[in-house]
């Protein structure tokens, strides 16, 4: 199982000890938030480009931006190694996806808890990554969705019916408990924020999940 812990919920005055917590982890979550796709600011693309020579780590850049094709360049530049764009936040998502691609990069697609997987079935040939939001985007620590997993689950046998590669991700509420159900459904990848930076020990949180 790949975790991905979301840089959201560390403490950005200790970056560099934070990350030191997770050097563990298979992937660096970027939370990108511009205040108006969803209701908060976060980091830009400057974020990526300071951790990208302190880590082997793949980083892992979720944008939560509208018209995320205005940012692609900047975050390819920076060293992002995956860019995930929201179905909801552009009216020409395959086009974006190309985009991403032919910088070299993977491109995921994210659905929010009320898009339907039929909604960017036409896409999944064209991703590398499907995320499932488990939470109304924009702020970290929110309680998990469970009917989201119905989601994971038919993208699970979408890929298999198909075969397709992309991982299938789920970003939201991701606890000990709640990535048992996300394995279950057929996710490959967890993003967990909040849960893992308040562990006593994130590596040890971040084994046990990657070992279910």
């Amino acid at each position: 199982m790949i975790i991905a812990p979301s840089i959201l919920s560390a403490d950005l005055y200790n970056l560099e000890n934070d990350l030191k917590k997770i050097g563990n982890a298979d992937w660096i979550h970027i939370d990108s938030m511009d205040g108006v796709f969803v209701n908060n600011l976060t980091f830009g693309s400057n974020i990526v480009h300071a951790i990208r020579p302190h880590t082997d780590q793949l980083l892992d850049c979720h944008l939560m931006v509208d018209r995320p094709e205005k940012y692609i360049d900047a975050y390819a530049e920076a060293g992002a190694d995956i860019i995930t764009i929201h179905y909801e936040a552009t009216p020409h998502p395959h086009r974006v996806l190309q985009q991403i691609r032919e910088k070299g990069i993977r491109a995921g697609i994210s659905i929010n808890p009320g898009t339907s997987v039929e909604a960017i079935k036409a896409l999944l040939p064209f991703v590398d990554l499907v995320l499932v939001m488990t939470v109304n985007p924009g702020f970290g620590g929110q309680s998990f969705i469970p009917e989201m997993l119905d989601k994971v689950s038919l993208l699970s046998d979408l890929r298999r019916i198909n075969s397709y590669s992309f991982y299938i991700q789920v970003d939201g509420g991701v606890t000990n408990e709640t990535a048992v159900d996300c394995v279950e459904a057929g996710a490959d990848c967890l993003v967990s924020g909040s849960y893992v930076f308040n562990q006593e020990d994130p590596q040890e949180a971040i084994s046990h999940m990657q070992n279910l």
